[in-house]
């Protein structure tokens, strides 16, 4: 079986066929840097990061252009843009109107200053956008790298993985001018007040990403364009490529007057400058479709306006149907069955929770262990499940490589039952990123390998056609397995076991685990229940045990007369 992947352009669960199946080329649309992430945002950049992941791995076979197999691993580009202008409050309309979300965060900032309740380490400038997104980019990026989010280790290195759109105006501008010369945009309005918009009625497959029609979306354009604007535009959906403004925060000189860009050329300009051989300047002196880009993701809210027009200014660019071969979209995340709500406290960024005591592990995995189609539920329980789950998988990595010479000694082979936890594992991948399905298959096979006593027979499957597959498909790897292996193999694609982790904390008698905060309540109880052991009164001793387990805390006696605390369940 090869990777199958669900494709937003045609609705349908289909075979993943890259231009060149080596080297596959991926764009993901980033965050706004007005604010710090929030745990929704990071659920669609983390889904992205594992399909890299797997994508990468020698146990993803992709199927090329002639119908062929082809087995991992192999490079994948991955680029990430950084939107510091342009991206409006009205962005779920075509034009982005409102105001630009930096001007909104140096407003929220100027606030924040006066009240005294900016973050410790911000010594911002209201007034300075730059200075904002500096900012909140610096955060961002640390808190990618703590999740495990490969883009953002590797821009470390290479900082065009990660670009930003202040960086590439001059492209823009270039990309605009190209569109109006080839009769897809044109400007509009008086001098002083003008508009460049893209001509949604020149690209016949405008609203075919989305679903959308030209006819629907001209009875749904009122309400958030001046009625002067859209008087100038040709069609209602025509969507802002630069906007004349001279009383803008942000503003740049441009053949149409200082202004700046819309929201959606940043993603064509960034996308085409780093991921097509020989950049922008190839496609505006020769257009070429076959330089579209394998892969595009982002979340479920940027299907229309934002991918929409992306993919319509970047297809009259390259000249053909196709801007990306496969789009990737993340559904939204939940909060306790609900949308994420700061007035009732179901709001998080992923600094929030790790400020907490969350380990980074155990944020990733309960961020990605429900399908990307689906509306993952987040709650604090399922982030302590998550935790368990992380370190269980940490133990049983290190127990299956000590065991493991031991099952050979007595005649056992571990590499059948190692190679085909692999194949489990990647029949569920290969299945649209079945991951819920791949964690399964892994923790079964995981608690099948360290049962006691273990006979490695037992827990491989009763047809031996199942395990002579298993073991074909490993030696034609060119990454055959070994009992160390298994878990850096699986581990490559969920990204989990190496993250950072949190330190013990100790304090008296107490040793607090992670996910839990020193208490001063705690260590009374703690102190209260040592007296009552040493008075030999046991049942004190176990009232306060139960007192702990009622306030959420689980309590392990250890050497020297320590107390682990962790979160119970």
């Amino acid at each position: 079986m090869t990777f199958r992947l669900y494709n937003t352009a045609t609705r349908a669960v289909e075979p993943f066929i890259p231009r060149d199946p080596k080297h596959i080329t991926f764009y993901s649309c980033g965050p706004t840097v007005y604010d710090d992430a929030h745990i929704g945002n990071f659920r669609s950049f983390l889904a992205a990061d594992v399909l890299r992941r797997w994508l990468e791995s020698p146990l993803c076979t992709l199927t090329d252009a002639a119908g062929a197999d082809h087995p991992g691993p192999r490079q994948v580009i991955h680029v990430m843009n950084i939107t510091d202008v342009g991206h409006m409050t009205d962005d779920d309309a075509a034009d982005g109107g409102g105001q630009d979300k930096m001007e909104v965060a140096g407003q929220r900032i100027a606030e924040a200053k006066k009240s005294g309740k900016l973050p410790p380490d911000a010594e911002i400038d209201p007034g300075d956008p730059r200075a904002i997104a500096d900012f909140y980019a610096r955060r961002f990026v640390e808190d990618a790298r703590k999740l495990g989010l490969k883009l953002a280790i590797e821009a470390e290195g290479d900082p065009s993985l990660m670009p930003r759109a202040t960086d590439n105006i001059e492209g823009m501008k270039r990309l605009i001018a190209a569109l109006i010369e080839r009769g897809h945009a044109y400007v509009a309005g008086p001098t002083g007040a003008r508009a460049v918009y893209f001509d949604v009625q020149s690209f016949p497959s405008y609203g075919s990403l989305s679903g959308n029609t030209l006819d629907s979306l001209r009875g749904g354009a009122g309400g958030r364009v001046s009625d002067e604007d859209q008087r100038s535009k040709k069609h209602p959906a025509d969507f802002l490529l630069w906007k004349e403004d001279a009383s803008h925060l942000m503003k740049w000189d441009s053949p149409w007057g200082a202004g700046y860009p819309g929201w959606h050329i940043e993603c064509s300009v960034m996308s085409l400058a780093r991921l097509v051989p020989g950049g922008i300047d190839r496609v505006l002196i020769r257009p070429d479709p076959d330089l579209a880009i394998d892969l595009h993701s982002g979340g479920e809210d940027n299907i229309f306006p934002h991918h929409e027009c992306e993919s319509a200014q970047s297809c009259c660019v390259l000249g053909g149907p196709l801007f990306a071969r496969h789009w990737f979209h993340a559904r939204f995340l939940m909060v306790n069955g609900q949308k994420m709500s700061k007035s009732k406290g179901t709001f998080y960024t992923a600094r929030q929770l790790f400020e907490q005591g969350h380990e980074p592990a155990a944020v990733r995995l309960e961020l990605i262990k429900a399908h990307y189609r689906s509306n993952a539920d987040f709650s604090m329980q399922g982030l302590k499940d998550s935790a368990r789950m992380v370190e269980k998988w940490r133990k049983a990595r290190l127990e299956i490589a000590r065991r493991s010479p031991g099952w050979q000694a007595r005649g056992s082979d571990p590499n059948a039952l190692l190679a085909l936890m692999n194949l489990r594992f990647a029949q569920f991948m290969e299945n649209d990123l079945n991951i819920a399905g791949a964690i399964g298959a892994l923790n079964a096979d995981i608690d099948a390998a360290l049962s006691r006593p273990f006979d490695p027979s037992r827990a491989l499957p009763d047809d031996p056609k199942v395990i002579v597959q298993a073991m074909q498909a490993d030696r034609k790897s060119s990454h055959p397995t070994r009992a160390i292996d298994i878990f850096e193999r699986i581990d490559g694609v969920l990204g989990l076991l190496d993250l950072p982790r949190l330190e013990s904390q100790s304090h008296g008698r107490a040793i607090y685990l992670p996910g839990v905060t020193p208490s001063d309540q705690v260590a009374a109880l703690l102190d209260e229940r040592a007296n009552a052991r040493a008075a030999k009164n046991f049942a004190r001793s176990d009232e306060i045990r139960d007192q702990l387990k009622a306030m959420g805390y689980a309590i392990k006696d250890v050497a020297g007369g320590k107390v682990e605390v962790g979160p119970l369940g």
